[in-house]
């Protein structure tokens, strides 16, 4: 195989196409890896790892503040949000050239520039022009879109990047600054986890939700938790409020709203709301980066900017291009791009054929789910309302972080954990939770259903004393009123 011919060619370089590169190359695959800017996409650069950094400085001025309480005081201490966006700058850095370096161990070849698809077939194989600093034609036998999203421009917001800002800006590495008073719109994962941190570096908070309620894909009870907190924060959530028009002052931002139940058509006349502070944050949607791809070239099938894909395979309507991630407007997180990266890559080097993999097919089933805002949030698998309307009979158990002895001890009593089985079976169906490691919780929950466990494969299951895994023990075992650290009712059969 010449320099420049490869087994696959894959298009971006985030946590679908960097991971699909590195598992093409395990399989002993020729790669070719296009990045036109760092590798690790928007999850490294611009957001799940540089959020989660801000937040572990956030975590920690609350904890300081609840020092005392754990008998050490602590007079003094400063805020200094520019060394903690220098030391969220450092950790994306280092992330960054550790994948640099996998590729290079796995020898696989990384292209610099904006990659595009000017030609070929299944038959034939493929060409993949690339411009930017590496300037280059590959030819490649498959290919894979990984091309991710960005945040969404919508005109009515006037985003400016100067006072009206998108998520993007908020994390630049120069972004050192914290706002008096700092105006969210939209209460999903990326505006909570936002007040969250700004608050706790002193900003005021105000967010403008559209629907009735914040994260409103999760259980209304762990939204009841969260608000609580927000309020103990004073953090104001403005709910039911369509925003009409955000304006940059000079010396800050406006937007103006009304009742989000009046029809768009009667708006102008409608009563409005105006909310000020000095900077706005924009959290609402992303765009998937699928312009000037050669998707016309070949005819490539998309639906309002998302690539179509065949739900088993995540084949393009190409033969021999595949598409993952949020490029294809599908569940738009880092963990499940990663995963489809595996399921591309098994079935392009399976068409291709002389390689140690037999193609596949998606499952999405369980697909944990996590928000890092104080207390953490992580869900799995079905709300209880949607098993309900699915008609599934549902037993529901919970158990509270306060009956848990460790949790106690770390001073980590917010939150509960609720684990939902099918009554039938007693196959666990969903969790959710909230509360300190939240998250890490519910990775246990989806093991056991990846696995078809039920709530008594869990609860029969050791569990280590004390540690916060027992909550997943006592939820469990709270389905069917055998938790130990809970008053229930009677033992179910």
């Amino acid at each position: 195989m010449s320099e420049n011919q490869y087994d696959l060619a894959i298009i971006g370089g985030g946590p679908g196409g960097y991971h699909a590169a590195i598992r093409t190359a395990q399989y002993g695959a020729k790669v070719a890896l296009i990045e036109k800017d760092k590798l690790g996409g928007t999850c490294l650069n611009w957001g799940c790892i540089p959020t989660k950094a801000l937040y572990a400085s956030a975590h920690l001025v609350e904890k300081i503040k609840e020092a005392h309480e754990f008998g050490i005081e602590i007079s003094e201490y400063n805020l200094d949000f520019a060394k903690a966006v220098e030391r969220k700058n450092k950790i994306v850095e280092e992330l960054v050239g550790g994948i640099e370096q996998l590729e290079k161990a796995w020898k696989n070849d990384v292209y610099k520039g904006h990659g595009k698809i000017i030609g070929g077939d299944i038959n034939i194989g493929f060409e993949v022009s690339v411009e930017g600093e590496n300037n280059a034609v590959i030819k490649a036998k498959r290919v894979i879109i990984a091309t991710g999203s960005s945040p969404a421009l919508i005109p009515a917001f006037n985003i400016d990047h100067e006072r009206i800002l998108t998520s993007d800006d908020i994390l630049h590495p120069d972004f050192k600054t914290v706002p008096k008073r700092l105006l969210i719109i939209g209460a999903g994962v990326i505006g909570c986890e936002f007040a969250n941190i700004f608050t706790r570096f002193g900003s005021k908070v105000s967010i403008l939700e559209y629907l009735p309620s914040a994260i409103a894909t999760e259980e209304p009870m762990i939204v009841k938790v969260l608000m609580k907190k927000f309020e103990k924060l004073g953090i104001e959530l403005y709910a039911s409020q369509n925003v009409l028009s955000v304006e940059n002052t000079g010396s800050g931002v406006k937007a103006t709203t009304c009742d989000a139940s009046i029809p768009r058509d009667q708006t102008d006349s409608a009563e409005k709301s105006i909310y000020e502070a000095d900077l706005c944050l924009v959290s609402i949607g992303r765009a998937k980066t699928s312009k000037d791809l050669g998707l016309e070239t070949l005819s490539i099938e998309t639906d309002r900017g998302a690539i179509k894909v065949n739900n088993d395979t995540l084949e393009t309507s190409v033969k021999g291009i595949y598409a993952i991630g949020d490029v294809t407007g599908g569940l738009m997180l880092a963990h499940v791009a990663s995963y489809e990266g595996d399921i591309a890559v098994a079935n392009a080097l399976a068409s291709i054929g002389g390689f140690p993999v037999n193609d596949m097919k998606t499952d999405y089933t369980v697909v944990p789910a996590t928000i890092f805002t104080s207390p953490n949030i992580g869900s799995v698998g079905y709300r209880r309302k949607v098993a309900k309307d699915m008609g599934i009979d549902v037993l529901m158990g919970q158990f509270p972080y306060q009956s848990l002895g460790k949790a106690k001890c770390m001073g980590e009593e917010e939150g509960f954990i609720m684990v939902l089985a099918d009554k039938n079976t007693h196959k666990i169906i969903g969790a959710s939770c909230i509360g300190t490691e939240a998250p890490e919780l519910i990775s246990e929950i989806a093991l056991a259903m990846q696995h078809g466990l039920t709530i008594h494969d869990v609860a029969e299951t050791i569990h280590s004393h004390p540690t916060i895994s027992e909550m997943v023990l006592e939820g469990s075992e709270s389905v069917v009123g055998k938790a130990i650290h809970k008053k229930g009712r009677p033992i179910h059969h």
